[in-house]
C-alpha cells in the first residue's frame, strides 16, 4: 500500500481502534456508566443532545477563536520585540514568566468583576492562556539568527528593522506554526475554564450542568465535541504552515 496513503488513514484507524478497545473494557469489566460510560452511550448522548452541544460548541469555538486571535496578534508583536531588542527581553521576560506561573482560573473571578458575566471573561481567558507560547517561540526564532548573516546583511546597507524583516520574521516562521499548534489547545482550556465559572453559554457551562445533574455521558459527549474542535482548528494552523513553510519542512517520505 502507498506511504502516503497509510499515514493518511493512520489517524482514523488508531481513533477508531481506540474507541473499540474503551468499548470492548467497559463491557468486560462492567464498569458503571456514571463513573466511565462506553463509546456507545457517549454516541447516543451526543445525538440525544445534538442541538444544545451544536449551540453551545458554536459558543465557544468564538470564543476560543476570538481569544486565538488576539494571542496570535499580542504574541506576534511582543515576540518579535522580545527578540530583536535585549533591553525589552531582558526587562519583559521575567514578568511573562511570573504571569504565566499564575494558574488562569484564579484570574477568571477577577475578570468577572472588571467585565461581569457573559462571552468577555472567557475571550480574555483563551487569550491570556495562550500567548506565551507564541511570545517565547517568536523571540527564540529572532534570537536565533546567526551573527554572520547580520554582519552580511549590515555590510549590504541593511538597517536592523531590513535584517529582522527579511531574515528573522521568515526564520521565525517554524517556531511562530509550532507555538500556534500548542496555543489553540491552551486556548480551548480557557474559554473552557471561564465558561465553567463565568457564563451562561459555551460546552463548560453546559459541562457545569451536566456535573451538577450527573450526566456522565453527557460530560463525555462535551469533551469529544471540543476534542473535535480542537483537531479542526488544528488541521486548519497546519495547512496553513504546510503551505507557507514548504521550504523548512523535511519529506515524511524521503527514505531513510
Amino acid at each position: 500500500m502507498n506511504d502516503r496513503l497509510v499515514l493518511r488513514l493512520a489517524p482514523w484507524v488508531f481513533t477508531l481502534g481506540f474507541f473499540i478497545v474503551w468499548e470492548i473494557g467497559c463491557r468486560a469489566t462492567g464498569v458503571s456508566s456514571y463513573i466511565l460510560p462506553r463509546p456507545t452511550a457517549i454516541a447516543e448522548a451526543l445525538w440525544q443532545y445534538r442541538g444544545p452541544l451544536a449551540v453551545h460548541s458554536g459558543h465557544t469555538l468564538w470564543m476560543t477563536t476570538a481569544g486565538f486571535i488576539l494571542a496570535v496578534i499580542f504574541g506576534l508583536v511582543l515576540g518579535m520585540a522580545l527578540g530583536a531588542s535585549r533591553l525589552v527581553h531582558a526587562g519583559s521576560y521575567p514578568l511573562l514568566v511570573g504571569f504565566n506561573a499564575i494558574p488562569k482560573v484564579a484570574v477568571v473571578p477577577i475578570l468577572v468583576i472588571w467585565f461581569g458575566v457573559g462571552w468577555l471573561p472567557a475571550v480574555l481567558t483563551a487569550f491570556l492562556i495562550s500567548f506565551f507560547p507564541i511570545v517565547v517561540n517568536v523571540a527564540t526564532g529572532l534570537a536565533t539568527i546567526e551573527p554572520e548573516v547580520e554582519d552580511v546583511m549590515r555590510a549590504l546597507g541593511a538597517s536592523k528593522l531590513d535584517i529582522i524583516l527579511k531574515v528573522g520574521v521568515p526564520r521565525s516562521l517554524p517556531y511562530f506554526f509550532g507555538s500556534l499548534k500548542v496555543a489553540i489547545t491552551l486556548a480551548y482550556v480557557g474559554s473552557v475554564i471561564a465558561e465553567y465559572n463565568a457564563s451562561n453559554f459555551g460546552i463548560g457551562n453546559l459541562m457545569a450542568r451536566a456535573s451538577a445533574d450527573f450526566n456522565v455521558p453527557l460530560l463525555f459527549a462535551a469533551l469529544i465535541a471540543l476534542g473535535v474542535m480542537g483537531v479542526m482548528l488544528y488541521a486548519v494552523t497546519a495547512y496553513v504552515e504546510a503551505r507557507t513553510t514548504k521550504w523548512a519542512q523535511r519529506s515524511q517520505f524521503a527514505a531513510g
